[in-house]
C-alpha cells in the first residue's frame, strides 16, 4: 500500500502523516452511486438512443470502486482509468458521457492523499492515457491539433492541481495542529512549573514561621517540664500532654514540607496505613483528658484507603473533636465511631450541644475545610444538628482492591 497521509498530524522524516478519517465526508463517496444511475437513465432517448447494458455494468462498477478511494487511493485511481477507456470508446449521447470523468476524481485523490511523488505520477499517466486513448478513438484525423492538448490538459491538469492544493491545505492545517499542541503543552509546562514555585514558597514560608515556632514551643515545654519536677503531678500532666501534641504537630508540618516540596504528592505518605487508628486514639485521648466523656469504637483495619483518604478520615476526627471541645456539654458523653461499612470507612462523631446557636461559626473554617477535604477524597460528608445533638458523618471509599474483598 502506498504511503498514505492519515489525518491526525503525526511527524515521520519529516512527512506529515494523516489518518483517515481525515478524507472525504463519508456521504460524499455515496454520491456517485446514486448520481451515476441518474445520468444514464437520463441519456435513454426512446426511438433515438438507449445506453447499452454493458455501459452501464461499466458506470455502475466505476461508482462502487469509488467507495473504497480513500482506503487505496491508487489502486482505485487505475481501476477507474481503465474503467474509463471502453467508457470513451463507445458513441455514448448525454449525461452518460459523462460517467468516465470519474478517473479525474480518482486522480485528484491519489494527489491529495499520497505523501510520495511516484504514486502520483502514476496514477496521471494512467489517466492521461486513458483520456488520449479516447480522443484518438473519436477522430484520429484531429488528434494532433492544439485542441488535444488543452483537452488533456484540463482533464488531467485541473484535477491534478486541484488534488495538491489540497494536499497542501491539509498539511498546513496539521502543521497549525501541531502548533497548537505544542502551545498547550507549553502552557500546562509554564502552568505546573508555576505551581511548584508556588509550593515551594509555601514550604519555606512553613519551614521558616511555623515550623520554627513549634519547635520552640516543644523545646520550652521540656524546659518547663523540668523546672517544675517538683509540681502538682496534674500540671505535669497538662505539660506531657502539650508537649506531646506540639510534637505530634510539628511531624505533621514537616511531613506536610515534603509533600509541598514533592512533584508527585500523591505518592508521600502524610499518615502511614498503620497509625491512622493511633492518631485517631490519642485524638480520643486528649479529649477525654478535658474531662469529656467519649465511647468510641475505633476499627484497626481501615482497608486500604489512599494516602488523601487517611489524612482526610484522620482530620475529619480531629476537627470533631476539637469542635466537641469547643461547643459540646462536657457533662454529656461523646460518641466517635470510625469502622468499615458499605466498601468504605464511615466515621461518625456525635455530641450534645452545649450552645447549639454557637456550634456553627459562621467565621469558622472548620467545616469547610472538613467540606473539601472530604470531597477531593472522592466522600461524602453529613453535618447537623437534630435534637439537641451535633453529629459529624463522612463516608470514604477505599481502593477498588480493597473494596471488592
Amino acid at each position: 500500500m502506498d504511503n498514505i497521509e492519515l489525518g491526525s498530524s503525526s511527524r515521520t522524516g519529516g512527512v506529515i502523516e494523516m489518518s483517515p478519517r481525515r478524507n472525504f465526508v463519508p456521504w460524499v463517496r455515496w454520491v456517485p452511486v446514486a448520481l451515476v444511475p441518474l445520468l444514464l437513465l437520463a441519456s435513454n432517448f426512446p426511438g433515438e438512443y438507449r445506453v447499452p447494458l454493458w455501459y452501464w455494468s461499466m458506470a455502475l462498477a466505476a461508482a462502487i470502486v469509488f467507495l473504497w478511494g480513500g482506503r487505496w487511493p491508487l489502486p482505485v485511481s487505475l481501476v477507474l482509468s481503465a474503467l474509463a477507456v471502453p467508457m470513451f470508446l463507445t458513441d455514448a449521447w448525454g449525461l452518460s458521457e459523462l460517467v468516465p470523468y470519474l478517473g479525474a476524481a480518482g486522480v485528484a485523490e491519489v494527489a491529495m492523499l499520497s505523501t510520495r511523488s511516484a504514486p502520483v505520477v502514476v496514477a496521471s499517466v494512467s489517466w492521461t492515457a486513458a483520456v488520449l486513448w479516447g480522443i484518438a478513438a473519436g477522430d484520429s484525423s484531429t488528434f494532433w491539433r492544439p485542441a488535444t492538448a488543452v483537452e488533456t490538459l484540463a482533464v488531467v491538469g485541473l484535477p491534478l492541481l486541484f488534488g495538491l492544493y489540497l494536499r497542501a491545505q491539509r498539511r498546513l492545517a496539521a502543521t497549525y495542529r501541531a502548533r497548537a499542541a505544542d502551545a498547550d503543552m507549553r502552557r500546562l509546562e509554564d502552568s505546573a512549573r508555576a505551581r511548584l514555585a508556588e509550593r515551594a514558597a509555601l514550604a519555606r514560608e512553613l519551614h521558616d514561621l511555623v515550623a520554627h515556632h513549634m519547635a520552640s514551643i516543644v523545646l520550652r515545654i521540656g524546659v518547663a517540664k523540668h523546672v517544675v519536677a517538683e509540681a502538682d503531678p496534674r500540671v505535669r500532666s497538662v505539660l506531657d500532654d502539650v508537649h506531646d501534641t506540639a510534637s505530634g504537630a510539628l511531624d505533621d508540618i514537616r511531613r506536610l514540607l515534603v509533600a509541598l516540596r514533592d512533584p508527585s504528592p500523591g505518592e508521600v505518605s502524610l499518615v502511614e496505613t498503620d497509625a491512622v487508628s493511633t492518631e485517631i486514639a490519642a485524638a480520643i485521648e486528649r479529649t477525654r483528658a478535658t474531662g469529656i466523656t467519649v465511647d468510641a469504637e475505633v476499627d484497626t483495619d481501615l482497608g486500604e484507603l489512599d494516602t488523601i483518604g487517611r489524612l482526610t478520615l484522620l482530620r475529619v476526627v480531629q476537627e470533631s473533636l476539637t469542635n466537641v471541645m469547643k461547643h459540646a456539654d462536657p457533662a454529656q458523653p461523646v460518641t466517635v465511631s470510625v469502622v468499615r461499612e458499605h466498601g468504605g470507612v464511615i466515621a461518625c462523631v456525635i455530641s450534645c450541644l452545649d450552645d447549639p446557636a454557637g456550634a456553627v461559626d459562621p467565621a469558622g473554617h472548620g467545616l469547610t475545610g472538613m467540606a473539601e477535604r472530604v470531597a477531593l477524597a472522592g466522600g461524602k460528608l453529613e453535618v447537623g444538628a437534630e435534637d439537641g445533638s451535633w453529629s459529624v458523618r463522612a463516608a470514604l471509599t477505599m481502593s477498588d482492591g480493597e473494596r471488592g474483598r
